[in-house]
Order: C-alpha cells, then structure tokens, then sequence
C-alpha cells in the first residue's frame, strides 16, 4: 500500500437485480492532487460515488483510507471519515437559509442543547469569506443562482472538515465566469490539503484542473494516466471503447426554401428587435454569453411566454402562436435545457415520456390503443439508440445521455417543421454526444429547419451551418458560413456591439 495514496479502492463490484454496476474496479487518490474520473454516463461513476460515500455496500473489494481498510455501512461512516461528495443535482433546501443549508445534520448546540443561531451565522459567514464569496448567510437558498448554490455546496462539505471531496459535474450548469470561479475554489482546497475526485464531460474542466484522470467503461477500471500522457483522442477511444474520428458527423445538405422567419420579436426586460430566419435542411446555431436571452427567445416562438411584438412566420404565412399547443399544431417542437424539470417525467416510463404530447395519434373513441402507443415508443427509442431494457424502464434509471435522447425521441414523435434544441448535450458524455450530433444531421438531411441554442463553442463551429450571435438581448451578428468562423469572432461578438 503507497503511503502518498490517500484512498484507494481494489476490486469493488457492486450488483443490482440484472445489472453489474460496477465490476472489479480500482482506484487511487493521492493525498492533495485533483483527480478526474471521466467515462460515457453508465459507465460507473455515479454508483463508485455512492460506494466511497457510503451509500451503497459493495459485494466485493476493500476501501483504504491513509493504507489502513474501512468499510463503510452507512452515509455517516464516510463523514467520520472526512469525505464529502457533491452532487451535479445538489441536495439543497430551498425554503432554508444558507447557514441553515450548511450546517444541516450537523447543527452547533448551546451549552443549553438549543441551536446556536448566531455561532452557526458566524461561522458560514467566515467559511464563505474563506472561499471568496460575500453571499449573506441568512439568504435563502432559493433566491441564489446555481453558481452560489455550488459554493454553498463546498461550504457545507468543508463545515464537515472533509479531506476528500467529490464534485460530480459541477460546471454543468455554469457559465464560463462561473466556471472560472470555481477553478479557483477548487484548487485552493487543494493547495489547503483537499483531495478532490473531479468528475466531468468536459475535457475543459480536466485539463485546467487535473493532474491524473482516471477512465471507466461499462462498469469497468479502463485505466489512468498524467494528463500530459494522453492525448484526446486516445482519451475518447477509451472512454467509449471506439474511436470517434468524426465526433461532428454533419452531412452536407442542400438547403431548401425558408420554413422559419421571425421579424421584430421583442419581450421587454428579455430581448429586442430579434429577427432571422431558418432553411429547411439548414441547422441554425443560436450562442451568446449566459442571460443574452438566447432561450427567452424561443420561450416566445415555442408559446411558453407571451411576446410582447414581432410577427413569426411558418411557409410563408404568418402565425400566432399564443401556447405551446398552438407552436406544436403549427409545426414547431421543442426540446428543454433542463431535461428533469422541463422534459420528462422521471417517475414514468420512457414509452409513457414519448408519446405523453401525442396520446390523440393513438386515440379513438376516447380509448388510448395501448399497443400501437408502444410499438410507436418502441420504435423512437431504438431510433434514437436509447440503452434500455424496455420501453416500461422508468426515465429516472437512464443515465443523461439517454434521458435526452428519450426526450429527442418524444420531440421526433409529432408532427414537425423545426426542430428547436436548447442545449441538447449539456451534461452528456462524448459517446451520446456524437449521436445526438447524428441525429441533428439526419433531421436536416429529410428537410427539417433545427435550431441549436448552446453555448459550446465546439458543437457551434461543428455542426452548424449559420451561427446566430446573442448579446443582451439582441442579435449582435448573423455568421451565414459557419464554415469560415472562429471562436474568437464568435465572442467577439458575443462581447462588443
């Protein structure tokens, strides 16, 4: 046992009824180093997290904490131990203070046996200032951005005086000045002595931060090496056991007439004087920094919030759309940013989340004919490449990468013009990536107009034919060749008027 490893884990094996989640994996954290643990969603990470924190017993292996074996029973074991782990869906109280947030589960007690309100104010306040931040600790957590909740989250693993923190995906939902912020949390913890285990899609996060990643494949240990030993694409054939040599599989397509055209849109407080239009065969990517109003926009088109002036037009004609029913008759669908909240029905299973907008296709008489509504589901899901067992699989049990394909699959199930995707691989794996990239491309090849919005630069400049620039609400700059483009005329754009 090395004595500079501060946890290691050897042959962990973890079953669940019909599934081996995890499979004779091994890991090793060095005492104060960063440590990216990357592989496709499904891979293991989320229940190798649970095994370390004590959520879930392994049936085979052994943990060592400082060489010496533990073995966690329960959640509290691994808190004794001082490893804290936090999760890309934060496990937050919105209607509790931020001190409360912190301090939950293990609150400072007066000599009395009452709560100590104000040492425990005192203290988040100081933690807070430690980690450069000036939020009130009497602030209710809800009211925070997600940004803020995430150093809260950090707030509360250090009141635990944990050595080992985990951080499941949290750039996930940050914009680059986010990001960047929380680089710099994130390795002060670890010049303070932290060891943190960073998991991440984004090959971003690992290269500002890492100094080893680790790759697991199919419930499987893949390998791990120096972030200088190992390439990009090295790293992708590993992860997806597979090389990708075209993770952007656009087809060229020969544009047909225009099908979608807005003039003037405008939401006061939101955006203004907002007009494009969109080809059929073309795929129109709409970018700009976080709160340009690049999703307002199409809250506005797709009916979710009432515009305020501008005309749309479908065809040619004009038409008003005053719901999302009126923007799904009309011809235009819509997939979510946030696929939990907006998207699916976690609880229901992933036929029932396809055809929830389309049950009157297999309606008659009133009567829901239950076959043809699964054969449908059937079909869309092995469509879109969706790993599942079957159609009856509750949405809940997919990893990201196919809950989103499940929700392309119930946009793909009505009757569309254009397709509008906001954010369509955030928190994906390079592996659903690629596929989701494949079926934007073949949706454009059969004629329909598709409308990214992201505000990842790479999928912009790869699968775009025109990139439409945001920026406070406006249209900063219309790139009609994508082709020729660059990122730095992109966030010039994005940046300067």
């Amino acid at each position: 046992m090395a004595e500079d490893y501060i946890l290691e884990l050897q042959g962990i094996t973890k079953v669940f009824p019909g599934v081996k989640a995890l499979d004779n994996v091994h890991f090793q954290l060095k005492k104060g180093e960063i440590h990216a643990l990357m592989g496709e969603n499904g891979a293991g990470k989320s229940t190798f997290i649970k095994v370390i924190t004590g959520v879930h017993e392994p049936e085979e292996g052994e943990i060592f904490l400082n060489g010496k074996k533990v073995v966690f029973k329960e959640p509290k074991d691994a808190q004794k131990q001082s490893i804290a782990a936090i999760y890309q869906h934060g496990t937050t109280y919105h209607h509790l203070s931020v001190t409360e947030n912190i301090f939950i589960g293990h609150e400072k007690l007066s000599k009395y046996g009452m709560i100590n309100w104000t040492q425990m104010n005192k203290d988040a306040k100081e933690l807070l200032e430690k980690l450069g931040c000036n939020i009130n600790p009497r602030s209710i957590m809800g009211n925070l951005t997600i940004a803020e909740q995430q150093i809260i989250e950090i707030a509360k693993a250090i009141s635990t005086e944990a050595k080992i923190i985990i951080m499941d995906e949290p750039t996930a939902a940050l914009s680059k000045r986010e990001c960047e912020e929380l680089y710099r949390i994130t390795e002060q913890l670890r010049d303070e002595g932290c060891s943190i285990i960073f998991i991440s899609h984004r090959f971003e996060d690992m290269y500002r931060l890492a100094s080893r990643i680790t790759v697991f494949r199919d419930s499987q240990y893949i390998g791990t090496w120096g972030i200088n030993d190992i390439s990009n694409e090295v790293l992708i054939s590993k992860m997806v056991g597979r090389e990708i040599s075209q993770i952007y599989p656009k087809q060229e397509v020969k544009f047909g007439e225009e099908i979608l055209k807005v003039e003037g849109l405008s939401k006061t407080g939101y955006y203004k004087d907002v007009t494009f239009s969109v080809r059929k065969g073309e795929i129109l990517a709409m970018t700009g920094l976080v709160g340009a109003g690049r999703t307002e926009v199409f809250h506005g088109i797709f009916g979710i919030e009432k515009i305020d002036n501008g005309q749309i037009y479908l065809d040619g004609k004009e038409v008003k759309i005053n719901s999302t029913l009126d923007a799904m008759n009309a011809g235009i669908g819509y997939l979510p940013e946030d696929r939990h909240k907006q998207g699916l029905i976690l609880d229901w299973g992933i036929g029932d989340n396809i055809t929830l907008a389309t049950l009157e296709k297999f309606t008659k008489y009133s009567i829901i004919d239950r076959k043809a509504e699964r054969q449908r589901a059937k079909e869309l899901a092995e469509k879109v490449k969706t790993k599942a067992l079957s159609v009856f699989d509750k949405a809940s049990s997919l990893s990201g990468g196919n809950q989103q394909k499940i929700i392309v699959a119930k946009v793909l199930n009505s009757d569309l013009k254009v397709i509008i995707l906001d954010e369509p691989t955030k928190g994906v794996d390079v592996g659903a990536k690629a596929q989701i990239y494949e079926i934007m491309s073949e949706l454009a090849s059969k004629g329909y107009g598709v409308i990214m919005i992201s505000s990842e630069m790479p999928e912009v400049l790869g699968m775009a034919d025109t990139i439409l620039v945001m920026k406070e609400g406006r249209v900063s700059k219309i790139f009609e060749d994508a082709k020729n483009v660059t990122q730095e005329q992109i966030l010039e754009a994005a940046m300067n008027m």
